[in-house]
């Protein structure tokens, strides 16, 4: 046997077959890798739509509000700030009994907010007299609380309000009326500006003659609800013997304005 002889190396048939279902599978996974990224590009293509229209629908919610919030201060003034404090105290844990037997929970009343601040004497001068010294002098200290209480039965408020100016509490501010869950108010303003939106795209693609394709933005600028305007009692007023005032609840509006733009075929 010659050198060009013992080079030649007969392969058997049995290991073509699985060469060729080798190379058969590696074609068939190159040609689905290709087929998904095709299918990718038409679903989310490169380059942004040309062929579009934006057209924009506004939408409105009302709904009756089911919370209120009022909010009122205890300030009281003394000597030392412990005396201060000790007088705010008694004052606002009176207020809070009185809340509690009309029904409030203790998680609807919220502190706001607790100050104590010096109060000064300054000296005064006779017209055309010089004084070298006007320093400020502490006569004494001023403690002040204010708290926040949700009423869950708007019915109640005015009785709310009624019962506190009767504490000798201060600047007694509201009810500010709202709706405790305001998502769901909002979602419906939405779903009405988009359902206005999409009819006026409609309208507009059979004016135009063409075919809407898919959403390439969306836009939303929602308001905030519309509130009724606020009562107040501020400090001084006699109201021990002043009937609950009557509080019309109403509805409150929530507003949605979207912008959409399609790809037109």
């Amino acid at each position: 046997m010659n050198e060009n002889e013992k080079m030649i190396h007969i392969v058997p048939p049995h290991r073509l077959v699985q060469m060729g279902s080798l190379a058969l599978i590696m074609l068939a996974l190159f040609l689905l890798v290709q087929s998904l990224i095709s299918l990718r590009e038409l679903q989310h293509p490169s380059t942004p739509a040309t062929d579009t229209i934006t057209v924009t629908g506004d939408g409105t919610a009302t709904a009756v509000p089911d919370v209120a919030k009022i909010t009122y201060t205890v300030t009281e003034s003394a000597k030392s700030v412990a005396d201060a404090q000790t007088a705010a105290t008694k004052k606002s844990n009176a207020a809070l009994d009185a809340l509690k037997t009309s029904g409030i929970a203790e998680k609807d009343v919220k502190t706001l907010s607790y100050n104590v601040s010096p109060q000064y004497s300054y000296p005064s001068c006779p017209p055309g007299v010089f004084c070298p010294n006007t320093s400020a002098t502490i006569t004494g200290y001023e403690v002040s609380e204010s708290i926040q209480v949700t009423v869950r039965d708007t019915a109640k408020a005015g009785g709310v309000l009624q019962q506190l100016g009767t504490l000798g509490v201060q600047n007694v501010s509201g009810p500010d009326f709202s709706v405790d869950n305001p998502d769901s108010v909002t979602q419906a303003a939405r779903a009405d500006a988009i359902a206005h939106a999409k009819a006026n795209a409609g309208v507009l693609a059979a004016q135009l003659g063409v075919s809407l394709g898919r959403i390439v933005s969306f836009n939303e600028n929602a308001g905030g609800p519309i509130y009724p305007v606020a009562y107040s009692m501020s400090a001084g007023i006699a109201t021990d013997k002043a009937a609950p005032p009557v509080l019309p609840v109403g509805q409150n509006e929530t507003t949605s304005h979207v912008t959409i733009t399609y790809e037109i075929r």
